[in-house]
């Protein structure tokens, strides 16, 4: 499994076109943010204290939970390609374990999704310390490596079964097309997730990305968060961080970090073996 998934990231890193679309969707968050939506968060709560660097923080948490998957869909374009060229019909004949197969192409996805997401955190802070934020504590740090690892296996897991569907180039691009433009609305990048209808809220926090969003934006805007909304009331801190998906609620039920996990760490077990056995299924 570990010799399959070495050649997979050499044939991923080889491809540098494969690697910049896979960060593209983060190029284009970025963009969006320095020139249009910046300006727009920052002016609408105008009102807070060091609210550059709470909005700030907001989005690049956002985008770091964006990353985990759009890479992790760039990784997994090299299954797609190898069953268009039939090359994993030579694997399926092979000794090699169908689980083992499936494990191959996961771990390189999940590799290039925790790489591509360390760049990202790098230079979130450094467009957050540009604009007159603050580097993040040691421990937040810290925290927000485990989220990477524990959300880029969650996602990797997810988008290997989505992808386990196609068996052409073209599907995939057309997939990885609408993912990247979805992924921003069910993260709540481009609308916060207190806009949305209720029902559409409902729906987006059923989503696994969107807890990973939740568990990022936690860790990042702890700082932040203590010195925009010093001395004010709980419940002030309460209705901004439930408009902004900093929290779930379902119903007057809080949604606990811990319970973000669980389900970040079921949905990884549920969909890897979806994903085994579809692809069991596909090849008898």
């Amino acid at each position: 499994m570990i010799s399959f998934a070495i050649r997979n990231l050499k044939v991923f890193f080889k491809d540098k076109t494969s690697v910049f679309f896979s960060l593209l969707a983060v190029f284009i968050i970025i963009g969006l943010y320095a020139l249009f939506l910046g300006d727009v968060w920052t002016n609408s709560f105008n009102y807070i204290s060091g609210v550059r660097f709470l909005m700030d923080s907001w989005i690049m948490a956002g985008l770091l939970a964006v990353t985990t998957v759009t890479t992790a869909m760039g990784a997994f374009g090299i299954m797609v390609q190898d069953k268009e060229r039939k090359i994993i019909k030579d694997f399926a004949a092979s000794p090699v374990r169908k689980r083992d197969i499936a494990g191959g192409y996961i771990l390189g996805a999940l590799i290039v999704s925790i790489i591509m997401s360390l760049i990202t955190l790098i230079l979130a802070e450094i467009y957050i310390i540009s604009n007159g934020g603050s580097l993040m504590y040691l421990s937040a740090f810290l925290k927000t490596l485990g989220l990477i690892l524990l959300c880029a296996l969650c996602n990797t897991s997810m988008i290997f079964f989505i992808v386990s569907f196609f068996n052409s180039s073209n599907a995939f691009a057309t997939a990885s097309t609408i993912l990247g433009t979805l992924i921003g609305f069910i993260t709540g990048i481009y609308i916060p997730i207190g806009s949305l209808p209720s029902g559409v809220q409902w729906v987006v926090k059923c989503f696994p990305v969107s807890h990973g969003a939740v568990l990022f934006r936690q860790v990042m805007m702890a700082l932040p968060i203590s010195k925009s909304f010093a001395g004010a009331p709980d419940e002030v801190i309460n209705e901004f961080s439930e408009s902004l998906g900093i929290t779930f609620k379902f119903g007057d039920t809080t949604v606990s970090p811990l319970t973000s996990i669980l389900i970040l760490l079921a949905s990884s077990v549920i969909f890897y073996i979806l994903s085994v056995v579809n692809l069991s299924r596909k090849e008898k």
